[in-house]
């Protein structure tokens, strides 16, 4: 574990030293995307709703149960954890800056459809939700303990443009993509391994046109995401990309040259 730690700083402390400023971006999209997307300190009436939210979660000391299909299981194929409600918000959530550029992303590009492989408590669900009323988001969760109360605070939200989907992301994927024309927007925060990653990034690639944009969260969570990521960044669809970090941000615009940007956050 120990090991594990050391090796996370060493990522970090890399992501840390090679990160370019705005300064370096010559690239117009890159500028937009930095100044209106990433440093946007606009304090929309969306972040006091879901400021609520989080207050509610982080106070709720009900027991639940977890089960974690997903990379952070140590030596088995799944792995259950009765937790208290406010433990997993803190744990396994996206945190509220990353849930904040979740929602300015789809405020600025507006996705007609979007894609979500790890519901959770449904914080980030609502944050992209909001972001973009008009759109639709169809958003997968393995565990059903856990997509009952992201149900639960999506409907005290009073947010109704979810399409919400409880299985195997491997059993449901091939059948969500062939129901939609096109996905605009996909955020894929489940199941942390390296062969998961690039198959769920393989098969939505199908349904992804030039102007789609797809987030990845724990992009240097272990070394399998890190070659992952490196992957990703290599296919020849894949023209602009941004480590954040915690996050990474993948376009495909076909007018753009092939960059990849690190930018601290």
């Amino acid at each position: 574990m120990m090991y594990e730690k050391i090796k996370f700083i060493r990522r970090y402390a890399h992501h840390f030293f090679h990160a370019r400023s705005k300064f370096d971006l010559h690239s117009p999209f890159m500028y937009k995307i930095y100044s209106q997307v990433l440093m946007d300190k606009t304090d929309y009436p969306e972040y006091k709703i879901m400021n609520g939210m989080w207050s509610l979660l982080l106070r709720d000391q009900r027991y639940t149960t977890r089960t974690d299909f997903g990379a952070k299981v140590p030596a088995f194929p799944w792995q259950k954890e009765i937790l208290p409600v406010k433990t997993i918000a803190k744990r396994f959530s996206v945190s509220p800056d990353f849930g904040r550029l979740l929602f300015r992303l789809s405020r600025y590009f507006q996705p007609k459809i979007i894609l979500e492989l790890g519901t959770s408590l449904g914080i980030s669900t609502a944050y992209m939700a909001l972001g973009n009323p008009e759109g639709t988001i169809i958003t997968v969760e393995g565990c059903p303990e856990i997509a009952k109360e992201a149900e639960k605070n999506l409907e005290l939200l009073g947010i109704g443009n979810i399409d919400q989907r409880t299985g195997n992301f491997n059993t449901l994927l091939p059948d969500i993509l062939s129901e939609v024309k096109s996905l605009d927007m996909i955020f894929i925060d489940g199941n942390h391994k390296k062969d998961a990653t690039l198959n769920y990034f393989q098969q939505c690639l199908q349904q992804m046109s030039s102007n789609s944009v797809l987030v990845f969260d724990d992009i240097h969570w272990s070394d399998g995401m890190e070659k992952a990521w490196i992957e990703i960044k290599q296919h020849p669809r894949v023209k602009v990309t941004i480590d954040l970090f915690q996050m990474g941000l993948v376009f495909f615009r076909d007018e753009l040259s092939k960059e990849d940007f690190i930018l601290r956050f």
